[in-house]
């Protein structure tokens, strides 16, 4: 009873607090060590006393805890609340911790269903394709599907660029698809001025890509020749293919050996 009564009015002990906020005594220690959350007094019995802003303020390590946040995260984001404005800002910033991890989340949820679907296709288990996927889902690359059907020599290409270079060609390729779209729903036919110079950039990016190596761009060809659903539902493969195939034809070279003449053929 002694010890109750030395506690002033508006105050509680760590046993106290713990048990409102649903945690161990040992948390709150290890948060007053590493000093993310000290009581705001002491007893004259030496007992640490935690205020109801203390409470608030372990409600906001609580969240951003729950969300993944490390301690000097937590640190980073952490606001003093001494004034309304204070609580405002704690909670504005608490609520854009959490809206960006809501974000990291759903975009990693989004990857594992993705690679999950890519597994399932794969005839066997290859981590580092995994791994390829992956990288190539968080650089947006549309044609990341293409990579399970890659054999040794493309992979191995492939796995020649670093993650800058990889992702400054994937940048490109994802602008020029987008291009494409643009120039599709514009009317823009593939053998006008337009579409040739099109074609011109696209086919500049297969050559920077594969290195010069037509062997390469043969197989990468076969691949989007077998497996190419999930390319020609994209309102730009017509003009690509089309733009492609003049544009190629003038240069008096065929690469793809009859798929640009098969994808022309489908139009």
């Amino acid at each position: 009873m002694d010890k109750y009564r030395a506690i002033p009015e508006n105050y509680m002990t760590v046993g106290e607090l713990a048990k409102k906020m649903g945690v161990t005594v040992r948390t709150l220690h290890y948060y007053d060590k590493a000093g993310l959350l000290p009581p705001s007094s002491e007893s004259k019995s030496g007992y640490r006393l935690y205020s109801d802003k203390d409470m608030v303020a372990l409600n906001q390590i609580l969240a951003m805890k729950h969300l993944g946040f490390s301690l000097d995260d937590i640190k980073n984001h952490f606001v003093t609340l001494e004034t309304p404005d204070d609580v405002a800002d704690a909670l504005t910033e608490q609520a854009t911790a959490i809206r960006e991890k809501m974000k990291q989340l759903a975009e990693s949820l989004e990857t594992i269903e993705m690679l999950k679907a890519e597994v399932l296709q794969m005839q066997s288990v290859d981590f580092r394709k995994y791994a390829a996927i992956i990288e190539n889902l968080q650089m947006k690359n549309v044609h990341y599907w293409a990579i399970k059907h890659f054999d040794d020599e493309l992979f191995d290409h492939l796995r020649q660029y670093d993650k800058e270079s990889a992702a400054k060609i994937v940048k490109t390729l994802n602008c020029l698809n987008i291009e494409g779209t643009r120039l599709h729903k514009k009317g823009i036919l593939p053998e006008s001025d337009k579409g040739q110079l099109f074609a011109k950039s696209y086919w500049e990016l297969l050559i920077t890509f594969v290195k010069g190596d037509m062997n390469l761009i043969s197989k990468l060809a076969k691949i989007h020749n077998s497996f190419d659903e999930k390319f020609n539902d994209k309102p730009a493969s017509t003009f690509i293919y089309g733009a492609l195939d003049i544009y190629l034809t003038k240069l008096n070279t065929d690469p793809f050996g009859l798929y640009v003449q098969n994808k022309t053929e489908k139009m």
